[in-house]
């Protein structure tokens, strides 16, 4: 296994994988847009060799959206075409196959709305992950 190392590249430079059955909504893209525009672009887009997309489809789109002339990569030099398949469709089921312990994000977003934190959308989100 090889070292991940970040580097920083043009959005224009990175290639989409066609095959990503991974949707994004233009309002799921705007949310990720501002996520990054708040915090930073703390999660690199994972890429092969030739610059295709492995994970972080809708990070990349952000960034568009942004119109960000840089964005930070980890390149997977070490994996079959089949490996990169797989590991596209796992990446996104795993997250999805994530649950919440209700008590432990009731306190987290009580304490964010205690310290009068703007971000509307985790705010939206209580009730919704909540009930």
């Amino acid at each position: 296994m090889s070292k991940l190392e970040i580097k920083y590249v043009s959005p224009d430079d990175l290639r989409p994988y066609a095959g990503n059955a991974r949707t994004h909504s233009k309002k799921q893209i705007r949310q990720i847009a501002d996520s990054i525009q708040r915090f930073g672009f703390t999660n690199p887009v994972i890429v092969s060799v030739d610059r295709e997309v492995i994970a972080g489809h809708g990070r990349l789109a952000a960034a568009k959206l942004q119109g960000l002339t840089s964005v930070p990569i980890v390149v997977l030099a070490d994996m079959t075409e089949a490996d990169r398949r797989a590991y596209v469709i796992a990446d996104n089921k795993l997250a999805e196959l994530a649950g919440w312990d209700r008590d432990t994000l009731a306190i987290e977003l009580q304490f964010l709305q205690d310290v009068q934190f703007d971000d509307i959308e985790l705010q939206a989100s209580r009730s919704a992950r909540l009930t």
